[in-house]
């Protein structure tokens, strides 16, 4: 069986609440069900962490180490400064998918620059919570060729 992490990362607890606008309606909760359910129908085991502490998320990836063949990434705003992060991800060297909710690249400038996207095999953005079902897709398709 192909096991995953899915990492949110900082305010992503908030979905449903912080500025639906932007990130939408749907809850943290219902966000989490459907990822487990397209994994469960994919027969991939996923486990979800979120975390507000950068440090937290960084031993999540060092932890996949030990059990994981690949990781579903959104690190919020840490996507665009956290070298950290980035260095984890390359350390492991694990296929990863960086996924947000909102278009990065359509928004302010600051936002527009993400130093994990040298380090991960793909970059979702834009679609909404649909976008950490493509990602799975696309992990389990990597993964599994990847083993051939």
């Amino acid at each position: 069986m192909i096991r995953i992490l899915v990492l949110h990362g900082p305010n992503l607890n908030l979905l449903g609440v912080r500025e639906p606008q932007v990130y939408g309606r749907m809850g943290y909760d219902e966000l989490n069900r459907s990822i487990k359910e397209r994994a469960a129908a994919l027969e991939i085991e996923a486990r979800i962490i979120q975390s507000n502490s950068e440090g937290e998320l960084i031993d999540a990836i060092h932890d996949t180490l030990a059990w994981a063949d690949g990781i579903i990434i959104n690190p919020g705003a840490l996507t665009h400064y956290s070298y950290a992060i980035r260095d984890a991800l390359s350390a492991v060297r694990l296929p990863c998918i960086e996924v947000h909710i909102s278009n990065i690249h359509a928004r302010e400038d600051w936002r527009r620059q993400s130093v994990v996207a040298p380090v991960v095999v793909g970059q979702i953005t834009g679609l909404g919570g649909q976008g950490y079902l493509i990602a799975i897709d696309a992990l389990k398709r990597l993964i599994e060729e990847s083993h051939r």
